[in-house]
C-alpha cells in the first residue's frame, strides 16, 4: 500500500509540518507494536494481550472488593469478639472476688478453731484426768465398768476433737513441724505400750518389735501418723494380730504396722486418704471414726517429706508403713533403754510434784491422779504461790504453757524456779502446737506433753525425767 504523505505534495507549511508529524507518529507507534509483540504475549498477538489486561484488571478489581467485604465482617467479628472478652473479664473478676471471698471465710474459721483448740481442749483434759484418777481406785466390778465406759466415751471425744482440730490447723498453716533427732524407741516404746492395752480389748494380740535406730523427724507429728496407723489396724482386724516395727533402708527407717484384717482392694487405696472416705470392711457399733486419720496421715507426711507406703493382701491384711530419714543424736544423749510394758507407781510413791495450772479442774484433776500413783502434789495457779511457800525443791515440775494473764508464761515461769534449784526437773503440757515454742522447751531440757494428757504417756515422761536426775 503507497505512503500517503508520497502521493500528494504538500501545498504548505502547514502540510508538510503535519506530514511529518504523521509520520514520526507511525514510527512511534510500530516502536511499540514491536516492544509488545516481542515479549512473547499470546504468540505475539497484541490484542490478545490487551484483553489478557483487561481482564487481570477485573479480577483484582472483583478480589478487591472481596478483601473489602472480609475486612468489614473482620471488623464486625473484633467488635463482638472484643464484647465478650470484656464480658468473660468481668465475669472472672466476680469469680475471683467471689473465690477470695470464700477462702477468706474459711480461712477465718480454721484459724478461730485453731486459735480457741486450748479453751476446747481443757475441759477434756480435766475429765480424762478425773476418769483415769478413778480407775486408779478400788471400786466395784459393775462401777468399774462404767470408769471403763467413760473413759473410752471420753477416748472418742478426745480423737475426733483433736481430728477436728488437727485439721483446722493444717488448713490454716499454723501447724509447723520441729525437726529433731531422738530414738525411734522413744515414740515406739510409749505407742506399744498405749495400744497394747487396747488391742487386747479387741481381742488382738500386738506385736512388738522395738529398734535402736535414732531417726530426724518432729516426734509429736510423726506419733500421730503412727498412732492414726495402728488405731486402723485395731479398728479394722476382727481377729489375729497387729505388728509395729521397722526395717532398716538405706534412705531411711521404714516404720511398719501392719494386721491380718480383711485387706483393702486396688480400687479403694488412693481414695482412703481423702477426706471422710473409709474402707468399706468394717461397720458396727464401735466404729466411730469419721474417715479423716489418713487424710492427716497424707497432710503431715507431705509436710514432713516422709513418703508413705501401703501394701494390701485381700483376705490377708494390709500393712501402712513411712519412711522416716535417720538422725544423729547430740554428743553424750543415747537412745532410752527398754522399759516395762506398764510401769507401776512404785517410782513416784512418794515423789513431791509441783503442778501450775490456771485452770482449777486441771489442778484437782492432776491432784487425783498423781497421787494415786503415791505422789505428793503441791497445786497452785502460779508459780509465785508455791514458790512462797517452801524452801525445799520438788522431785518435779509440772506446768500449763498458758498461765494467768500478767503472769509469765510456762517456760519462763520454769526457768525462773530452775534458777533457784538448777537441775529441776520440768514438764511443760499444753494445747498449743506452736514448733517454736517447743524448740524452746527442747532447747532448756524440759519434757513436752500435749493436751489431753494421756495417762500412761504423763507417767512415761515423769519416770524418763527422774531417771535422768
Amino acid at each position: 500500500m503507497p505512503d500517503p504523505t508520497q502521493q500528494v505534495a504538500p501545498t504548505t507549511a502547514r502540510e508538510q509540518t503535519l506530514i511529518d508529524e504523521n509520520r514520526r507518529l507511525r514510527k512511534v507507534c510500530a516502536a511499540l507494536i514491536e516492544r509488545v509483540e516481542s515479549s512473547g504475549l499470546a504468540e505475539g498477538a497484541p490484542y490478545a494481550a490487551f484483553e489478557h489486561a483487561v481482564l487481570l484488571a477485573e479480577q483484582v478489581r472483583e478480589r478487591t472488593e472481596t478483601l473489602h467485604r472480609t475486612l468489614d465482617e473482620l471488623g464486625q467479628v473484633n467488635a463482638q469478639l472484643r464484647e465478650e472478652i470484656h464480658s468473660r473479664a468481668s465475669a472472672e473478676q466476680r469469680l475471683i472476688e467471689a473465690k477470695q471471698e470464700a477462702e477468706a471465710a474459711n480461712l477465718s474459721k480454721t484459724k478461730f478453731l485453731a486459735a480457741v483448740s486450748h479453751d476446747l481442749l481443757q475441759p477434756l483434759n480435766a475429765a480424762r484426768l478425773f476418769a483415769s484418777a478413778l480407775g486408779e481406785h478400788h471400786v466395784p466390778n459393775s462401777s468399774r465398768r462404767l470408769v471403763k465406759h467413760i473413759g473410752r466415751s471420753l477416748e472418742d471425744v478426745e480423737t475426733l476433737l483433736g481430728t477436728l482440730v488437727d485439721i483446722s490447723r493444717l488448713d490454716a498453716g499454723v501447724l509447723k513441724p520441729d525437726v529433731a533427732p531422738f530414738g525411734a524407741a522413744d515414740l515406739l516404746d510409749t505407742l506399744a505400750q498405749e495400744y497394747h492395752q487396747v488391742a487386747v480389748s479387741q481381742g488382738l494380740t500386738l506385736h512388738y518389735v522395738r529398734s535402736g535406730a535414732v531417726i530426724d523427724s518432729d516426734l509429736q507429728l510423726l506419733a500421730r501418723v503412727v498412732r492414726n496407723f495402728l488405731t486402723n489396724a485395731i479398728r479394722y482386724t476382727a481377729r489375729g494380730h497387729v505388728l509395729l516395727g521397722c526395717r532398716r533402708r538405706a534412705e531411711g527407717l521404714e516404720i511398719c504396722v501392719g494386721d491380718t484384717g480383711p485387706g483393702i482392694p486396688e480400687d479403694q487405696r488412693e481414695a482412703i486418704f481423702l477426706e471422710f472416705r473409709r474402707a468399706e470392711s468394717r461397720r458396727d457399733d464401735k466404729d466411730r471414726g469419721l474417715g479423716l486419720g489418713l487424710a492427716i496421715v497424707d497432710r503431715i507426711t507431705s509436710m514432713l517429706d516422709h513418703p508413705v507406703g501401703l501394701a494390701s493382701r485381700h483376705g490377708r491384711g494390709s500393712l501402712f508403713s513411712v519412711l522416716v530419714p535417720y538422725g544423729r543424736l547430740p554428743e553424750g544423749k543415747r537412745v532410752q533403754a527398754v522399759t516395762e510394758a506398764m510401769p507401776g507407781n512404785e517410782p513416784l510413791s512418794g515423789r513431791v510434784i509441783w503442778v501450775i495450772d490456771n485452770d482449777l479442774a486441771i489442778r484437782e484433776g492432776m491432784q487425783a491422779l498423781l497421787g494415786s500413783w503415791g505422789c505428793r502434789v503441791m497445786a497452785a495457779a502460779g508459780p509465785g504461790v508455791l514458790d512462797s511457800e517452801t524452801t525445799s525443791p520438788p522431785d518435779a515440775l509440772v506446768v500449763d504453757y498458758h498461765l494467768e494473764e500478767g503472769d509469765p508464761d510456762g517456760l519462763e515461769a520454769a526457768s525462773r524456779l530452775r534458777e533457784r534449784w538448777p537441775g529441776l526437773p520440768v514438764l511443760v503440757i499444753t494445747a498449743n502446737h506452736d514448733a517454736t515454742l517447743k524448740r524452746r522447751a527442747r532447747m532448756l531440757g524440759f519434757g513436752w506433753l500435749l493436751k489431753p494428757v494421756k495417762p500412761l504417756r504423763l507417767k512415761m515422761q515423769l519416770l524418763s525425767l527422774l531417771e535422768r536426775t
